[in-house]
């Protein structure tokens, strides 16, 4: 019997291993999420040096592979041992082992919640070509998420892939139908762009970034238009909640941006979990 066969039968083998590769994924999200922001700058300031008719400097390589990960403090390059998803970072209580410069909790709590959502992921939807799209998809908007929350960026070189993807993947019913995914694309972009517009145009100011634009986009490409109501309202509530939230708690100024993004990923999931069931329940109850 090989080893699919044997994931395939044992459910309970098959989201112990997701949920341990999760971990590890989680892990190269942490390079994704800390590098794609820098390599954006890098480019923009090439570009912007290029139309000054600046001469190019030759740049060491810089992209998720090299250089190797190193201590942002002492430049201490990091070992196998502390490159272990959460242990290391248990084992070196949150410090670097020479500087002992405290480590950000952001990398075990984007493992934890990768690996977490992973293991969800196999055991409600089972072994499959379905389960690997969706981790995909899944690991796809963590990475998002926290960029936004870091940088206020959602870049392209994420969203725009995700859409195509959602489509591909829908072309034969992955998760819904292509008449519903592409609808659901479309009407996730024109949504918040009119949004946007409405609101430009009544205060004179922008409420949100076209990244937010492209991520919903993608959702609607994944999930179908029909949970795109769903996911705008799990995401508006959350988000009101919280911004009111901080800026009674931490007296945080109005005017200062809060990113979008995460919202909408909060809503994605809570659709791509629950969604049928959610919607299920409203229309009985109607």
């Amino acid at each position: 019997m090989s080893w699919l066969s044997t994931l395939q039968q044992e459910s309970g083998l098959f989201v112990f291993v997701i949920t341990m590769l999760g971990l590890m994924i989680g892990s190269f999200l942490n390079v994704v999420i800390l590098r794609l922001p820098e390599m954006m700058k890098r480019s923009w300031l090439q570009q912007c040096a290029a139309l000054r008719g600046e001469e190019q400097q030759p740049q060491q390589p810089f992209n998720l592979i090299v250089p190797r990960s190193t201590c942002t403090q002492c430049g201490h390059g990091i070992t196998a041992w502390e490159n272990v998803p959460i242990i290391s970072y248990l084992l070196l209580r949150g410090r670097c082992s020479q500087c002992h410069t405290r480590i950000s909790v952001q990398y075990p709590i984007v493992e934890a919640i990768t690996a977490l959502l992973s293991g969800f992921v196999a055991w409600q939807y089972g072994f499959g070509l379905t389960t690997v799209a969706i981790l995909c998809f899944v690991w796809a908007l963590i990475a998002l998420a926290v960029i936004d929350l870091n940088t206020h960026l959602l870049p392209d070189d994420i969203t725009l892939p995700l859409i195509w993807i959602g489509l591909l993947f829908n072309m034969r019913g992955g998760f819904t139908g292509i008449e519903a995914a592409v609808i659901g694309a479309a009407a996730g972009y024109i949504s918040l762009w009119s949004i946007y517009w409405c609101f430009k145009l009544l205060t004179g100011k922008e409420g949100m970034g076209y990244g937010d634009f492209k991520l919903l986009s993608a959702i609607g490409a994944w999930l179908g238009w029909s949970m795109l109501p769903l996911v705008m309202l799990f995401s508006s509530l959350v988000g009101a909640l919280v911004g009111i939230g901080l800026v009674i708690a931490t007296k945080l100024d109005k005017n200062i941006p809060i990113p979008f993004g995460p919202y909408l990923v909060g809503g994605a999931l809570i659709a791509l979990f629950w969604g049928e069931k959610i919607n299920q329940a409203y229309f009985s109850f109607l």
